[in-house]
């Protein structure tokens, strides 16, 4: 993997991690705040944001940086700057017809996701919430084009640093404004929670002003960029966008899986529960499976979206001068990469599921159980987040959406009836299925279009899973001690397990890693200057 993709990976994947970490961890606060029926109405509302926001953005951050990654490889730089400037008007115009659209529709929104026509209080809550995190749509297609031009230019700091601030102003504003209106105020969770939502808007206002910063700042750099191109194509804009829409349109599909899969959770998950007489836990159990468990389960995947991020523009440019032999090198570096980081992160929030479960929120069997079950498809996550964008590297991004539809397919067809068979958990089984045919369809085409060969990925991976194993072991055998004198029911007796259990599978798993060398192979060097600066030895 070439020196620069790696820089471009750590600064994607840390500010990624940083910002899936902010999200993360302010749910802790603001589920003290506003409790369990404010966190179901929180997440009845950001699942239909989520697919607007990334219809509206129409896959623009990876779109354009492999557009810009492509020309600028040609040495035609005039392309992507020209791209650039008549995108912005583009993206404001798509913004404002994406929220005008969510705005008036949710009513709508609200009667689909609330099945109890007799709880029109409650629907008129979802529409207030709905409503709310709307404002955001102005303005985050805006953000995502200048983002995904900076992302072309191979400069990943920018989409970085504007992602921390964009979610430390957001959780900032969510916190204060829902302690605010419930504690001094008096108002209602309705409004507390439409405040949080707002924040979505105001977290953008700021990432904006970054992105701003940073366009001045690098400006003189971009244009001596173009002062040395060839200025041999003159691409029509018709022709770009045309080219655009050719890449965005498997990148929308990408980006709005997770939520296509929680949609059909929010629209079948109460009726199946109501026809099995458990209509009365169906809130209760929703929010546990959409948005406290989702929370936890979302960040191991958090890597395998920074990869996905940085691939595009490298293995496109690799595609493009057909250097195959750097490509198959790259794509062995991620696949080994993501696993070595997000098979020990799934395999241990389900082992400690319990204790996490109740530092997060509270001690609740059911929220210990289906993050037990759910904590696993995160592997499932990062690899079809990661194998989606290598078939939009190699041009084969058609198949993205045939993978997608087919598993949405299978999680629909399966949905409620597995959930009239085992509950809750049966909603999380229908989403393994039908991320696993997803996956299975796009390995089977990477293999057959680019001719890649899994094999070193498949021996590394079961010396992955070995050492995962004894992870396992050690973590387990910690966690049965220690729950003998420490009890998972209490937060602070959790925390204390969980970092326990934690570090000892960590210690165990990187001592195996760097004695078998395979984190050498898999970070080079820099594993050595680490382990200088931490003063360690192996």
């Amino acid at each position: 993997m070439s020196s620069k993709l790696i820089r471009g990976t750590f600064i994607l994947t840390l500010g990624t991690m940083i910002s899936k970490v902010l999200g993360l961890f302010y749910v802790i606060p603001f589920y003290d705040i506003v409790g369990k029926a404010g966190t179901e109405l929180y997440g009845y509302s950001y699942v239909p944001y989520t697919i607007f926001l990334s219809i509206a953005t129409a896959g623009v951050p990876l779109a354009v940086s492999k557009f810009i990654s492509k020309y600028n490889a040609l040495g035609e730089y005039a392309v992507g700057r020209k791209l650039f400037k008549s995108g912005v008007i583009v993206m404001l115009f798509s913004g404002i017809v994406a929220f005008l659209v969510m705005y008036i529709s949710a009513p709508l929104l609200a009667e689909m996701s609330v099945k109890d026509k007799a709880q029109v209080e409650k629907m008129e809550d979802v529409v207030t919430v709905i409503r709310a995190v709307s404002f955001a749509l102005i303005i985050v297609p805006f953000m995502s084009l200048i983002r995904g031009f900076f992302q072309g230019h191979q400069s990943m700091g920018p989409s970085a640093v504007s992602q921390v601030v964009e979610q430390i102003v957001r959780i900032g504003f969510l916190l204060v404004g829902a302690y605010v209106v419930l504690n001094i105020m008096d108002g209602s969770i309705v409004t507390a929670v439409s405040v949080a939502t707002f924040a979505a808007f105001v977290g953008a206002m700021g990432s904006l002003g970054v992105l701003f910063w940073y366009w001045f700042k690098r400006k003189p750099h971009l244009d001596e960029l173009l002062e040395e191109d060839k200025g041999t194509m003159d691409i029509s804009l018709r022709e770009m966008y045309k080219e655009i829409l050719l890449y965005a349109a498997p990148f929308v599909f990408v980006g709005i899986a997770n939520p296509l899969f929680q949609l059909i959770d929010q629209l079948t998950f109460s009726r199946a529960m109501v026809q099995i007489g458990q209509g009365d836990l169906a809130g209760g159990a929703f929010s546990i499976l959409n948005f406290q468990s989702h929370k936890l389960v979302i960040i191991p995947v958090s890597l395998a979206t920074a990869f996905s991020l940085t691939l595009v523009p490298s293995i496109t440019k690799s595609f493009v001068e057909n250097d195959r032999k750097s490509m198959s090198r790259e794509l062995n570096q991620t696949f080994q990469v993501v696993m070595f980081l997000t098979l020990p992160a799934v395999v241990g929030l389900s082992l400690l599921a319990h204790p996490m479960y109740t530092v997060f929120y509270e001690n609740d069997p059911l929220g210990t159980e289906i993050l037990r079950v759910y904590a696993p498809v995160a592997i499932l996550f990062a690899l079809f987040s990661v194998t989606a964008a290598i078939l939009q590297g190699i041009n084969e991004q058609r198949f993205t959406i045939l993978s997608l539809l087919v598993g949405l397919l299978v999680k629909l067809s399966l949905n409620i009836p597995l959930i009239k068979m085992f509950e809750t958990q049966g909603a999380v089984y229908a989403t393994t299925l039908g991320y696993l045919v997803a996956i299975i369809i796009n390995m089977y085409v990477i293999k057959a279009y680019s001719g890649y060969r899994f094999r070193l990925v498949l021996r590394r991976g079961l010396l992955i899973v070995l050492f995962t194993f004894a992870m396992w072991v050690v973590s387990g055998i910690s966690y049965e001690l220690l729950t003998l004198v420490l009890s998972p029911a209490s937060k602070f007796q959790s925390i204390i397990i969980v970092l326990i259990c934690a570090l000892a599978g960590a210690v165990v798993y990187f001592y195996l890693g760097l004695k078998s060398r395979l984190v050498y192979f898999l970070f080079g060097n820099r594993v050595d200057r680490v382990m200088q600066k931490l003063r360690l030895r192996i």
